[in-house]
């Protein structure tokens, strides 16, 4: 069998690796804490279902516009004006099938071979193989946890090249929980300016912010921002809907145009259901996520309390998402009967294997000598995985 060696190029995704992992020793009657998944553990609200329910009764459930129903176009454009001061018109919005979904469109639609998109590391793991995937080139500038994984200005402007199409902000962070301040934003606004590229804000994790945080949205920085500016977003994490698989972007028309193209000749429209309960979930109470985001910090607050004081862990307070992403280097180089923990991969097979407890490795998002963990599950399963961590890194040698 030939198989393209632009798929040849790529790797599966290491996230859904672990959860397959975790999942199928759980289903050998393994007790595991699973800290791998990237979705909220909570329900979707009753209300949402009910409109998918009332959708399917009503039988709505034929095809749809390509790139969605104008009923979710406007909720969008509602939403977008009361939470992020933004005005889009129709044509400017286009509904896929998840904020993934939109941002491979995107990526198809904006570059040739030979283009350059710049992103951060630590980095959500399908951005390099989306790009990849278009013929194009992934350039990666390497963060600090001295500045919360946060990229300075001078190493975007180190990275830019003549090829360079395009920037990705990713803003609150998967893995890293790193969120930008509107300067922060604006700085790196100019510099997409100075050097006419493109700006895709991936704003998934938007309503999980803590403290007080304002999310910014760098789009809403100014008119000449918001028009280079692709904004990705959905309802996937803020609402709890990960399996319904909506996603929408606002930008230019003229790309908002290009992507519905590749969407007809792919997926073609998003569920029709689906769609039905985003719009429920956009313009209807916005109080379960307000329960959630709620939840959020306390099992954030005490995740990193917990992980920070397990000796040779060290972990940054995030402001947003609902990841923790925690230094292991500590343990690189140590033994466990005889096997030496050479990577943050063994020590997450290690932590897997010996302790029951799934997480991500760091080298899976472009920073080793880290783990991720997502706090997407009850205080009560954070502690029992933090307990077995604890009592699993002193069989260390």
């Amino acid at each position: 069998m030939i198989i393209s060696k632009r798929v040849r190029n790529i790797k599966p995704s290491p996230t859904l690796a672990i959860d397959a992992k975790a999942k199928l020793l759980k289903s050998q009657g393994v007790d595991i804490i699973n800290f791998g998944p990237g979705e909220p553990d909570f329900d979707t609200p009753d209300h949402i279902k009910d409109a998918a329910i009332k959708a399917i009764r009503d039988g709505y459930t034929k095809y749809i516009p390509v790139g969605g129903s104008l009923e979710l176009k406007e909720a969008i454009i509602e939403k977008f004006k009361r939470d992020n001061n933004l005005n889009y018109s129709a044509d400017e919005i286009i509904v896929s099938c998840g904020a993934k979904h939109s941002i491979y469109n995107i990526i198809q639609s904006i570059a040739d071979p030979g283009d350059e998109i710049i992103f951060c590391a630590p980095f959500w793991v399908s951005y390099p193989d989306m790009i990849i995937l278009a013929d194009a080139k992934p350039v990666i500038v390497n963060t600090k946890s001295e500045n919360k994984f946060k990229v300075l200005p001078d190493d975007i402007r180190k990275a830019i090249t003549k090829k360079t199409k395009a920037l990705i902000i990713n803003s609150p962070s998967n893995p890293t929980g790193a969120t930008y301040c509107k300067k922060e934003l604006a700085e790196i606004a100019q510099i997409a300016l100075e050097n006419n590229i493109l700006i895709i804000a991936d704003d998934i994790y938007e309503k999980f912010v803590y403290d007080g945080f304002t999310f910014t949205s760098i789009a809403s920085i100014s008119k000449e921002v918001k028009d280079i500016t692709i904004v990705v977003n959905g309802v996937s994490k803020g609402y709890a809907m990960t399996g319904w698989r909506i996603g929408y972007t606002a930008g230019p028309k003229e790309i908002i145009s290009a992507m519905a193209k590749v969407q007809s000749q792919s997926t073609s429209n998003p569920t029709s259901i689906s769609v039905k309960a985003a719009v429920s979930a956009l313009s209807g109470t916005q109080e379960p996520v307000y329960k959630m985001r709620q939840e959020f910090q306390q099992r954030r607050n005490f995740i990193v309390d917990g992980l920070n004081a397990i000796e040779g862990i060290k972990c940054i307070k995030p402001e947003g998402a609902f990841y923790v992403f925690p230094s292991v280097k500590y343990f690189l180089g140590s033994e466990f009967n005889g096997k030496k923990i050479e990577t943050d991969l063994d020590f997450a097979n290690f932590l897997l294997e010996q302790a029951h407890v799934a997480v991500v490795g760091g080298t899976s998002f472009g920073a080793s000598g880290y783990m991720r963990l997502s706090y997407a599950t009850s205080i009560n399963n954070i502690s029992k995985g933090l307990e077995r961590i604890a009592k699993a890194v002193k069989l260390l040698k």
